[in-house]
């Protein structure tokens, strides 16, 4: 797999009839590595690791309804309240970040309403604060580390 920006971690790969599977520590369960699981992995490590966010808060791939669609978050990190706060998209590092993607974020966000929405491909990052009053995306330079308030 290809290296990413971010912190290295020490993972646990195991190879399957068909494909390689990495262990997932939320889920406490081997999972196909697929170039977009290996990015989940290393940001939810991330987030963990260096943001110190509690595993409890952090849910991987929840289903969550847009108007009569049935979406799936990659991740998303939820407050002491139980409401979304860290919407996560992540994609392949192959893939672009474009406004496509940010549009698709941006959809599921209508429904949860997180504060920040995050969007990464393992190489480049994007951080937004939203103002739902104003319906502004404030660019962030990096991704808020863990408060209690």
């Amino acid at each position: 797999m290809q290296e990413l920006n971010l912190p290295p971690f020490d993972y646990k790969i195991k190879q399957a009839e068909a494909s390689p599977l990495i262990f997932d520590i939320l889920r406490k369960k081997y999972v196909v590595l697929t170039p977009e699981e290996w990015v989940r992995q290393h940001f939810l490590h991330y987030l963990i690791n260096v943001l110190h966010y509690p595993k409890s808060l952090i849910s991987i791939e929840r289903g969550t309804r847009y108007n009569s669609l049935q979406k799936r978050t990659d991740l998303c990190v939820y407050n002491s309240d139980g409401k979304p706060h860290v919407l996560i998209e992540c994609k392949a590092a192959h893939v672009a970040i474009t406004q496509d993607v940010v549009k698709q974020v941006s959809v599921y966000n209508q429904s949860l309403q997180a504060k920040y929405v995050v969007i990464t491909n393992g190489l480049q990052h994007f951080c937004w604060e939203i103002n739902f009053q104003t319906k502004q995306y404030i660019p962030l330079a990096q991704v808020p580390a863990y408060s209690l308030t």
